[in-house]
């Protein structure tokens, strides 16, 4: 399974459309990219495998493999950038902002319930991140 971030690049942040089969699944936003330092930055551009991960501050969310240069970086609720992510992706059901959006455990669930069946019969599932055309 494959779903797909297709984003969009301000100073102040990073917005993204998160697709499933080339429909909306939820909008995101991430930091704004800053060559990709550590907490400052969102990740490169590029397939990445996630995984299901589950604490208690965030619930139900994901990990991303592989990132270049970057470690522990997951998709998670937060609807402030700046404030709540240190390179992480958050989904958001609204865009407010060009880093800031609103109802992101809305948009989380939304993607836990698309991946549910795949991570249940153990199809791997990727997280294609390009930018918009």
């Amino acid at each position: 399974m494959e779903l797909e971030l297709v984003r969009t690049y301000y100073p102040g942040g990073t917005t993204g459309k998160i697709l499933s089969q080339g429909s909306l699944l939820t909008y995101s936003i991430e930091l704004p990219w800053k060559n990709n330092h550590t907490r400052v930055s969102c990740i490169p551009e590029g397939k990445y495998r996630i995984i299901q991960r589950h604490n208690d501050h965030f619930g139900a969310h994901f990990q991303l493999l592989d990132v270049p240069g970057r470690k522990d970086i997951c998709i998670h609720p937060a609807n402030d950038a700046v404030l709540e992510l240190k390179g992480c992706i958050a989904p958001v059901s609204m865009l407010t902002g060009e880093d800031r959006g609103c109802r992101s455990r809305e948009a989380l669930a939304k993607i836990v319930k698309r991946t549910f069946n795949a991570f249940q019969i153990g199809d791997p599932i990727f997280l294609i991140i390009k930018s918009m055309l």
